[in-house]
């Protein structure tokens, strides 16, 4: 069951690489391999389970749906053509400083699908508006998202302090430094890719996406007014989800669906749009984002369940448990693959830390760091997955297929991995 596993799962990111329709490919994967592990009731057990996630649906329909109502109102034209000339200017250092900004954020929002549809409906059209390539400018966002492994919010944390026998904050200023370095090796491999691919922000990838606007839009952009107000809109649910975050509490807590529906009804007000095109475009963008992110994500959930009818994860983990002569190593590169085929680091880094993390010191290392290490490695490895839920989200953003987003972050996150496993 091993061996038709895996040549199942190579076959199907042949076959994603290739363009063929994704949803298809992960879904009936998924069925062949639970088909092949006895487990048939499983398919619709996974099936069911993510059409109805309680996190992730409301989520990602509400920022679709707020997406939909600001390209209606223009407010995202207004920021973008408000921060055009700062872009145009400081094009050399717009996919780092993207970069940054949602691995900063993803502290005060742990959760990385959350972080990518708040963080990634403002940013991604704004790189891809500054002329950087759509791929470019969901894998930066995306790789930003593991900056939430440091977080007070990320329930590793907490899980690995109590293994250790000390506070959770002892344990996020004990990782945070390597972290930080590992951040800065990230964006320097990605910011030399996107230069050598001529994929940073372009004048011509620019004009091409202006006048593609003004197509739709029928009016010239070049001589947009930006009303201030209209600009700040966009950025409305982002700032309440940060202010309201347990991090920063300087307002209560708020989940991503209100933080939207109330950006909605200021942008409705803002501009005195007509009520009813609003109501309309806001369920047309969730109606979207069920079919084509939502969907993707089912699809892939089927897939990752048959990998565990056939044995293939428990086995993936079973080696990384075995690994002890090299703690370090397994430690950072087992959660680190698993992460990248099944699309979650929590599961791997959790089995690690459970399984191996405890018995640390016996083999040179303390469990502080070794903990700290798997956990970190796992959400790194998520950011370069193309079937985790962040990357799905990220890349219907910039509609592009997932698997060109997770091919630019393969260098970045395994530099960052290396080079967190040398300074913790």
């Amino acid at each position: 069951m091993l061996l038709a596993g895996g040549i199942i799962v190579i076959l199907t990111f042949a076959l994603i690489i290739k363009k063929i329709e994704a949803r298809l490919v992960l879904f009936l994967a998924g069925v062949i391999m639970c088909l092949i592990g006895g487990l048939p009731g499983d398919i619709m057990k996974a099936f069911m389970k993510a059409m109805t996630n309680n996190s992730l649906v409301p989520t990602i329909c509400s920022v679709m749906g707020f997406s939909y109502v600001m390209k209606l109102t223009e407010c995202d034209q207004h920021l973008v053509q408000s921060i055009s000339g700062v872009l145009k200017k400081g094009r050399t250092v717009l996919v780092p400083l993207s970069f940054f900004l949602t691995w900063w954020i993803s502290l005060a929002i742990p959760s990385a699908a959350g972080c990518s549809a708040a963080v990634g409906s403002i940013l991604i059209p704004t790189l891809i508006a500054a002329g950087v390539h759509p791929a470019m400018a969901a894998a930066t966002v995306l790789a930003g998202t593991w900056g939430s492994a440091i977080s007070p919010g990320n329930a590793h944390n907490p899980f690995v302090a109590d293994l250790a026998g000390t506070d959770m904050m002892t344990v996020i200023i004990n990782e945070t430094p390597a972290s930080v370095i590992a951040s800065f090796a990230c964006i320097a491999v990605m910011t030399v890719y996107a230069v050598l691919m001529k994929e940073g922000a372009s004048e011509e990838r620019r004009e091409a996406y202006l006048a593609s606007l003004e197509k739709e839009q029928h009016h010239d952009l070049h001589d947009f007014k930006v009303n201030p107000l209209r600009a700040l809109v966009p950025l409305v649910p982002l700032l309440l989800l940060i202010l309201g975050s347990k991090q920063v509490a300087v307002l209560p807590e708020m989940s991503v669906a209100l933080s939207m529906i109330i950006g909605v009804v200021l942008g409705l007000l803002v501009t005195w749009s007509n009520a009813q095109e609003v109501c309309k475009n806001f369920f047309d963008g969730m109606g979207s984002a069920y079919a084509n992110v939502i969907g993707l994500i089912v699809c892939a959930s089927v897939f990752t369940t048959g990998m565990a009818a056939v044995g293939l994860t428990g086995a993936l983990t079973e080696v990384m448990k075995g690994s002890q002569s090299a703690a370090a190593a397994a430690g950072t590169f087992g959660p680190f693959l698993i992460a990248v085929i099944s699309g979650s680091g929590d599961a791997a880094a959790f089995a690690f830390n459970g399984a191996v993390t405890p018995f640390a010191e016996s083999f040179g290392m303390s469990i502080m760091d070794l903990g700290s290490l798997a956990q970190i490695a796992g959400a790194m490895g998520r950011s370069m997955s193309p079937v985790a839920g962040a990357a799905i989200i990220c890349a219907g953003l910039a509609k592009v297929n997932p698997m060109e987003v997770s091919k630019r972050n393969a260098l970045p996150c395994l530099a960052a991995a290396l080079v967190l496993m040398l300074f913790l």
